[in-house]
């Protein structure tokens, strides 16, 4: 079921989501070569503490998951495209890194995911990482009442296609409100006036993954969250929680 949010609790989430921005503002800040994705995990839990705000990650476990998720950032470098936990690898010259967070204050909850690269960039790791944030331009200028879920998912995909990249199937975004997962499921493929109609108050947490070989495929690493692209080549996540208003789209995570 699809929780249509009040104008206060769209204030409420905004106010969870500028939480997560800082963080993930942070932890960029603090991604340098050298530094452990452990240590950027820890960034994060300081800012949620200092914030007085709670973590939807943290001890999160979906009946696929083998145990709890250990950290409140996935933290996934080159070939992994979402997931990833929060180690001791040290960040690398040139490494590609896509940190999601989320954060939970009075009850309601944030998502949001940055891609970015460490040290020296490779010019095809910046066209994959622009890529990924102008498809989630265009599923979130898709978002408006109006409109259905399946224009969201097709302005998403057809960036993505465009540019020559894969697209993990059965991954993409979701409802957010109260839990981090919620109705609807927001595709990132799709067909134009298909799917649920766009109301205000709706929230959804929009979120391109782009596979940089140009296939589909992945697999779950043996940790069992990491998700992988099975060609081995890189990925990267971009994603912001946005409120459908009649007014247009309201990103709630932005800094």
């Amino acid at each position: 079921m699809v929780e249509i949010k009040t104008d206060a609790s769209l204030d409420a989430m905004r106010a969870a989501g500028r939480i997560v921005a800082q963080a993930l503002a942070a932890v960029r800040e603090a991604a340098a070569v050298g530094v452990t994705l452990r240590a950027l995990d820890q960034t994060a839990r300081a800012v949620l503490r200092e914030a007085g705000a709670g973590s939807p990650f943290l001890n999160y476990r979906p009946d696929w998951a083998p145990t709890p998720f250990p950290a409140v950032v996935c933290a996934s470098v080159n070939d992994a495209i979402v997931h990833g936990i929060p180690g001791g690898h040290r960040l690398r010259d040139g490494d590609l890194v896509s940190i999601d967070c989320g954060a939970v204050l009075d009850g309601w909850v944030g998502d949001s995911a940055v891609s970015f690269t460490v040290g020296r960039p490779r010019p095809e790791d910046v066209r994959l990482v622009d890529t990924a944030y102008e498809a989630l331009e265009a599923g979130i200028a898709a978002a408006v009442v109006g409109n259905r879920i399946g224009d969201i998912a097709h302005a998403i995909g057809r960036v993505c296609r465009a540019a020559g990249y894969g697209i993990p199937s059965g991954y993409g975004g979701h409802g957010v409100g109260r839990t981090m997962h919620e109705d609807p499921s927001v595709p990132n493929e799709g067909r134009p006036g298909r799917g649920m109609p766009l109301r205000h108050g709706m929230v959804l947490a929009i979120e391109p993954m782009l596979i940089g070989g140009g296939g589909d495929g992945y697999y779950t690493d043996r940790d069992g969250w990491t998700l992988r692209t099975s060609d081995g080549s890189r990925a990267s996540h971009a994603e912001h929680t946005v409120a459908i208003t009649d007014e247009g789209p309201r990103i709630l995570t932005a800094l």
